[in-house]
């Protein structure tokens, strides 16, 4: 298996803790709100902790889907945590997981600095495909935006 690691980042005029809370701690209660196509964030397996597995169900293109995300790592002294995406839609089928480590630290006028390591642990030695990366990105950043606009509107 071979795996693939980018690296991103992105800012939000919203506050590092406030951010984290938001998409680490409360995400079960606050992503729903913030996209209306979520429909439900239910535990298959854990205790909230690493190593708990979610089930997040949404509607897209008129059908319910769904993802499984497993909780890696949680740190909340330092705001980071990592998850993996291991089943559901947004999980190729060239993929065993993909793997999102998130750190939030302070960023310009009280805004937050979001770095992001990406690890795509592909089936065999193939590189991931290209538009698959640039379609889950594209997702990933709607979801997110989604998040922040909820947060300045609901402070």
């Amino acid at each position: 298996m071979a795996v693939f690691t980018f690296d991103d980042q992105a800012t939000s005029p919203v506050a590092p803790a406030t951010l984290y809370n938001a998409l680490a701690k409360d995400a079960d209660n606050i992503i729903p709100k913030a996209v209306g196509s979520f429909q439900s964030v239910e535990i298959v397996e854990g205790n909230g902790g690493p190593g708990t597995i979610k089930k997040i169900s949404f509607v897209e293109d008129g059908e319910t889907k769904f993802v499984l995300h497993k909780i890696e790592t949680i740190d909340e002294a330092n705001l980071g945590y990592s998850y993996s995406i291991v089943g559901g839609v947004a999980l190729p089928d060239t993929a065993e997981k993909i793997t999102i480590d998130t750190k939030i630290s302070d960023g310009a006028d009280g805004g937050s600095l979001i770095k992001l390591t990406i690890s795509y642990h592909g089936k065999g030695d193939a590189p991931p495909n290209e538009d698959e990366l640039k379609a889950g990105k594209a997702k990933s950043d709607a979801l997110f935006k989604a998040v922040e606009a909820y947060l300045l509107a609901n402070p």
